[in-house]
């Protein structure tokens, strides 16, 4: 093993989970869930990459009608759970570890993908892009307004998709609060502009966040629950003015849960948001705590060992090195990814990286 990446295998506690490395999967977007289901191609995927301290599923919509991709997975029917469990069984079988990000993509749901239904979001503000539809690329749409009678609708799908996630296997769930979905669009002040008690102050913003982890907590317990922020990332047209202040009170109000792990967002998608969210994260943050976007295996191993993090998410790396930490630890080459192949139906550039050689 080389020195340098040796505090990547030690193991971690997550909740009541013993990791046997700290390199986790990040979830990541691959569109290959057909009608919503999960299938065989996923679970060969997902299992491929066992060795991973913890896998985290794909965002995996709670409700129906909010997709933002087209083929992305769902966890809010009887079918979803019961085409998930080839998955969770044989992750299992392999010796891994396993997590569902479940997520509502708010106004970033298309109604092109949604048979028509209209998107929604805290405030009726649009994203200033464009999204890949049936009907080519469109720019997004208008979002409604939520009520408030459907904020409380929305808490108790968050908590039943947590209990569906435990009846289809998983481990637990991480609850997607980043990349500009549903979550952190009342979060961040860019998307959310209420006058009522999820708009305004910080503790407002955070109002349904804190309602969904009560709920989703209250159903599976506190240790089978994590929660992935991204203050900095301007994707889907987010900005918060003071980033740092946001960082520093979630820290702290987040302590209450007892939560598995928080995962951080370093960074910006595009780099135009920058601060340092994962020192200011340490300082208030008492749990456990993930950050993820960019780090090489050398730079995430000294971030362990000066205990500025205690596990790090790797996505890209991932998507081409079933066998990441295997190489890590040999100190073997690492496989490049195919982007073109990042969202294309089929094995190709999904099953087919090569492992390491013996």
């Amino acid at each position: 093993m080389l020195k340098d990446t040796a505090a990547l295998f030690q193991p971690a506690k997550l909740g009541n989970l013993t990791i046997e490395n700290r390199i986790i999967m990040a979830p990541l977007t691959r569109t290959r869930a057909i009608n919503h289901l999960a299938n065989d191609l996923m679970a060969n995927y997902y299992t491929q990459r066992a060795s991973a301290g913890l896998i985290i599923t794909e965002c995996t919509q709670v409700t129906p009608r909010t997709s933002a991709f087209g083929n992305d997975p769902g966890i809010y029917s009887p079918e979803q759970i019961d085409s998930w469990k080839k998955t969770t069984q044989a992750v299992h079988q392999a010796g891994g570890r396993i997590f569902m990000q479940i997520w509502h993509a708010g106004r970033a749901a298309h109604p092109l993908l949604n048979a028509g239904q209209e998107a929604v979001a805290p405030s009726a503000i649009t994203i200033d892009d464009a999204t890949h539809t049936p009907e080519g690329k469109k720019p997004y749409t208008l979002p409604r307004a939520l009520t408030q009678e459907e904020i409380t609708h929305l808490v108790k799908d968050f908590r039943t998709a947590a209990a569906n996630a435990i009846a289809a296997g998983f481990d637990g769930v991480e609850i997607h609060g980043a990349n500009g979905y549903l979550i952190d669009q009342f979060l961040r002040e860019s998307a959310n502009q209420r006058s009522d008690h999820y708009g305004g102050s910080l503790e407002n913003r955070a109002r349904f966040l804190t309602e969904i982890l009560t709920a989703v907590i209250d159903e599976i317990g506190s240790d089978r629950v994590g929660l992935r922020l991204s203050p900095l990332n301007s994707f889907n047209s987010m900005k918060e003015q003071n980033p740092e202040a946001w960082v520093e009170y979630l820290a702290k109000h987040l302590n209450a849960f007892n939560l598995a792990y928080l995962h951080l967002m370093r960074g910006d998608f595009f780099g135009i948001q920058k601060a340092d969210v994962i020192t200011i994260a340490r300082q208030h943050y008492k749990g456990h705590l993930m950050v993820n976007m960019g780090y090489s295996p050398e730079e995430a191993a000294a971030l362990l060992r000066e205990n500025k993090a205690d596990s790090v998410a790797f996505g890209k790396a991932f998507i081409a090195n079933p066998d990441l930490p295997e190489r890590i630890k040999a100190g073997a080459e690492l496989n490049t990814p195919d982007q073109s192949t990042f969202y294309t139906p089929g094995p190709e550039g999904y099953t087919d990286y090569p492992v390491m050689k013996a």
